[in-house]
């Protein structure tokens, strides 16, 4: 069965720049001098290394436990000796983290005992993936790194129907979702049923956006020997990959305000990445080790999608993508929506890195900000029904009471106020200010 979505509340067209590196089949990366794997990938507790300096490693060897259920395991992506444990600065959270930094021996040999889990699903029981997706460390690869082996294993009190796999990779110039379902549509769809045998849900919807007309014939092949499974269509338009909104559009299902998530209206959202991982788990007992990685903008000279190891530097994924394209204005870990932009090329991929993209001097400037004229297009584009022009006017007074009780905390900060704006305010950079004070007082409250 296949459905064409249509509808969607708030968002904005953006150019999808996808045309750059679309085309560019996945290769390998190959094995850098070094690989920094820090101890927070995920949402939830940090890992607790195993190793300690010195000590050889293989590939796939567990070198960090997870602590409790929201937290993930970490292997080593390669073989080689373990150089230090040591803080080093994180790009996502901007701050200096531990990390275990190995220095490859250039050998890729495997852990002693690395083998497939099972060639079929039936052999397996619900109990044995959601173990298997704990062991391999899988989180999910759309970004949000939340433990894939908590997600599958959701409340008992939440009755689930319905599982989307989301393919929709709405965040412009990435590609890496799109090669993925392309070239290993059969791997997605197998992961995406252990997903739902997993967790117990019997319907399920693959959702791609229409700008990828071949990975949709290509998935739309791969489901055809699988019961229970879905084809939803939908038109381009950011940030429609937002779990929330997926569900929304979709089904037609309101996911509650946070704490609120999709499995509250009966739902489970995966992203195809994350499927893909889980399969190569099962099929090849390969943990989460490395990704696939778009390195991409007109600022780079051969924008590439890539399979690197997890710690690889984003110094070597752009010599490798040809190098600079001129003089760039910047570089950004992830999409120019939801990205952050880096100060140092010397940081490593993580396994929520979905791309890097580097913009030309000219794309980076920095327009005029003028004072907010009160024409309500952020609200009109705010997915989530924010008023964000109020949030940021308060953060920017330091009303931060003010801020909260306009649902500051509620943004998803996909960059849709911001991107849409006339007077080039940095609403989305306001209201993250006023969310870290909040989260801020709340814990000194504790």
């Amino acid at each position: 069965m296949i459905t064409i979505i249509k509808k969607m509340i708030g968002g904005v067209p953006v150019p999808d720049k996808k045309e750059l590196s679309e085309k560019a089949p996945v290769e390998f990366a190959g094995i850098p001098d070094e690989l920094v794997l820090f101890m927070s990938h995920h949402i939830g507790a940090p890992a607790v290394p195993l190793v300690k300096p010195k000590d050889t490693v293989k590939r796939g060897q567990l070198i960090a436990e997870p602590q409790g259920l929201v937290s993930a395991a970490l292997h080593a992506p390669t073989s080689g000796v373990v150089k230090a444990i040591e803080p080093r600065f994180h790009p996502v959270l901007a701050c200096m983290s531990e990390a275990i930094v190995i220095e490859p021996d250039g050998k890729h040999e495997p852990v002693e005992g690395l083998a497939p889990k099972a060639s079929d699903l039936d052999s397996l029981s619900a109990e044995q993936i959601r173990a298997i997706a704990r062991e391999a460390g899988i989180v999910g690869l759309g970004g949000a790194c939340f433990p894939t082996s908590a997600k599958i294993t959701p409340p008992e009190d939440k009755h689930l129907d319905t599982y989307l796999l989301n393919g929709s990779e709405c965040e412009p110039y990435l590609t890496a979702d799109h090669r993925v379902m392309l070239e290993e549509a059969e791997k997605v769809i197998f992961g995406f049923k252990a997903l739902m045998k997993a967790s117990g849900v019997s319907r399920g919807i693959v959702c791609i956006e229409d700008n990828k007309p071949d990975a949709i014939e290509a998935m739309k092949q791969a489901m055809s020997g699988y019961d229970g499974l879905e084809l939803a269509v939908l038109t381009t338009r950011y940030p429609r990959g937002g779990e929330k909104q997926l569900t929304q559009a979709v089904l037609g299902r309101e996911v509650p305000p946070p704490p609120g998530l999709p499995y509250d209206v009966g739902v489970l959202v995966s992203n195809v990445g994350t499927a893909y991982a889980l399969a190569e788990a099962i099929l090849t007992g390969l943990p989460l080790v490395e990704r696939v990685v778009t390195v991409t903008g007109e600022g780079v000279a051969k924008p590439s999608n890539f399979k690197a190891l997890i710690g690889t530097p984003v110094s070597y994924l752009i010599e490798k993508a040809g190098g600079f394209a001129g003089t760039p204005g910047k570089v950004i870990m992830g999409g120019p929506m939801m990205g952050c932009a880096l100060k140092s090329l010397d940081v490593p991929v993580l396994k929520g890195t979905t791309g890097i993209l580097v913009l030309t001097k000219e794309q980076a400037v920095q327009e005029p900000i003028l004072p907010c004229i009160k024409c309500g297009k952020c609200i009109d584009a705010c997915p989530l029904g924010l008023q964000p022009l109020w949030i940021s006017a308060y953060a920017e007074r330091g009303f931060i009471e003010e801020a909260e009780s306009f649902r500051a905390m509620d943004c998803m900060e996909c960059g849709c106020c911001a991107y849409i704006c006339p007077a080039k305010r940095p609403l989305v950079q306001l209201i993250k200010m006023a969310k870290a004070e909040i989260s801020s007082r709340r814990k000194a409250r504790r």
